[in-house]
């Protein structure tokens, strides 16, 4: 991987981490009670804003990225999430889900140790 690869995913990684806390927040939601949960998903939205320049739900397979990012369906937050709550990643959990936990953070240091772990 190139350097400024590095550094953009990087700095990708980041903007994810805090999108997803804010949006916890604001939302109501938390995340999972698996903080590697949590971190695999926001890793997979990094990579994806950093290769497509969206961040498409990486729990899906898709025939056609490039095509599903335009169709913004699956665009995190995704349609589902946006209406009902309802998140196929487990990144955004409702206070009624058994696999929620009590927090809508996740420290950098955190988020990287459970991906260098995974």
């Amino acid at each position: 991987m190139k350097k400024q690869n590095l550094v953009s995913f990087s700095d990708n990684l980041e903007a994810m981490r805090k999108f997803s806390e804010t949006y916890a927040k604001r939302t109501g939601t938390f995340f999972c009670a698996d903080n590697s949960v949590t971190a695999v998903v926001i890793e997979g939205l990094a990579r994806h804003k950093d290769k497509y320049g969206a961040p498409l739900c990486p729990c899906r397979h898709y025939e056609d990225k490039k095509a599903e990012i335009s169709a913004t369906y699956w665009n995190c937050p995704c349609v589902p999430m946006r209406e009902r709550k309802e998140c196929h990643c487990m990144l955004f959990l409702t206070p009624d889900n058994e696999f929620t936990s009590d927090l809508q953070e996740i420290d950098k240091t955190t988020l990287l140790e459970k991906i260098a772990s995974s």
